[in-house]
């Protein structure tokens, strides 16, 4: 059959996770909001408070952004399809979503990588850090990752907009993604297929790997210290962000580059649910809200909306005092 003699499809439906809306939408609500508020808070406080703007909380904020960015483009909407059991999804809308999501996974790779290895500079090569993590080149990376990621994307993301789909279009994921989508198309994808492979393979492996051994070599170090209270928070905190981010490569790898089998396809929307949902909701907590200057920070932030709040109320009741006096 010709696919250049049938009909176009210009809307898809996303299957997500079934049928199961009451308990889906209690669920992802509760996580979107908590993540939300986790990163929003970590971006105000570092934006805030000048005693966060160092280059460590340089990258955390830039970490918040992004998961800010990640979790509103697959959350919202798939909870507006829950909530009015609509969930189709237009062309536009599809590639949009692709494209933010394509864009945020491949700067939160790189950025992932980067604040390991600053943190390896940091613990191993304190007479480097000084020198190499300026705030020139702090800035100068971040940027350079921000576009890397987008410009990565926006090769892959253009070539998909141009396939046809002749149908079915329904897409059996909880969000437009690569592999689904391109599956549905009528057109000749397999040179597509094998560039997004490669670009994944560019943009997950090598970080990962980098990210594995910036740790081991920080745990390693740890093991040296002599103090063994000291010893024990350097090492629960590099093992905590280690956990993390192989559970965050584990499943891109799983899910981008190995074999599509029949079992690895019914498993890869819940090892998405990792890198898209689970990731950004853990982020806050490991990264920054554990720190004791976030803590501090916090605490004092708390303070001060608290005396807001009291000289507020006795403002309130003095004007009210004092109006009744008048009278």
């Amino acid at each position: 059959m010709d696919w250049r003699n049938q009909t176009s499809i210009t809307e898809f439906i996303l299957v997500g996770f079934g049928n199961l809306h009451e308990l889906q939408i209690p669920f992802f609500l509760v996580i979107y909001i908590v993540t939300m508020a986790g990163n929003i808070l970590i971006i105000a406080l570092v934006v805030a408070d000048q005693y966060l703007h160092t280059l460590m909380y340089f990258f955390q904020g830039n970490l918040s952004c992004l998961e800010t960015c990640y979790s509103s483009t697959i959350l919202p909407r798939m909870l507006a399809g829950l909530l009015t059991g609509d969930r189709t999804i237009s062309f536009i809308e599809r590639i949009t979503q692709l494209y933010i999501f394509g864009s945020m996974v491949s700067v939160e790779c790189c950025l992932l990588s980067a604040m390991s290895y600053y943190q390896y500079l940091a613990i191993c090569k304190p007479l480097y850090y000084a020198v190499l993590m300026n705030g020139s080149v702090s800035f100068h990376l971040a940027a350079g990752l921000w576009v890397s990621g987008f410009l990565a994307c926006t090769i892959t993301t253009s070539w998909i907009s141009q396939i046809i789909y002749c149908g079915p279009n329904e897409i059996d994921h909880f969000f437009c993604d690569f592999t689904p989508v391109t599956k549905l198309s009528c057109s000749d994808t397999r040179l597509m297929t094998l560039v997004i492979f490669l670009f994944t393979y560019i943009l997950t492996l090598p970080p990962f790997l980098l990210t594995l051994a910036s740790y081991m070599c920080n745990i390693t170090t740890i093991h040296r210290i002599p103090s063994t209270a000291g010893r024990q928070k350097a090492f629960s905190t590099c093992s905590s962000h280690l956990i993390v981010v192989t559970i965050f490569y584990g499943t891109l790898i799983i899910v981008y580059l190995l074999p599509d089998t029949d079992t690895l396809r019914d498993l890869n929307k819940v090892f998405s649910l990792f890198y898209t949902v689970l990731t950004p909701l853990a982020n806050p907590l490991i990264y920054s809200l554990r720190n004791k200057e976030v803590k501090e920070t916090l605490r004092k932030a708390a303070n001060e909306a608290m005396n807001f709040i009291t000289n507020s109320k006795l403002f309130c009741i003095q004007l009210l005092h004092t109006a009744i006096k008048s009278r």
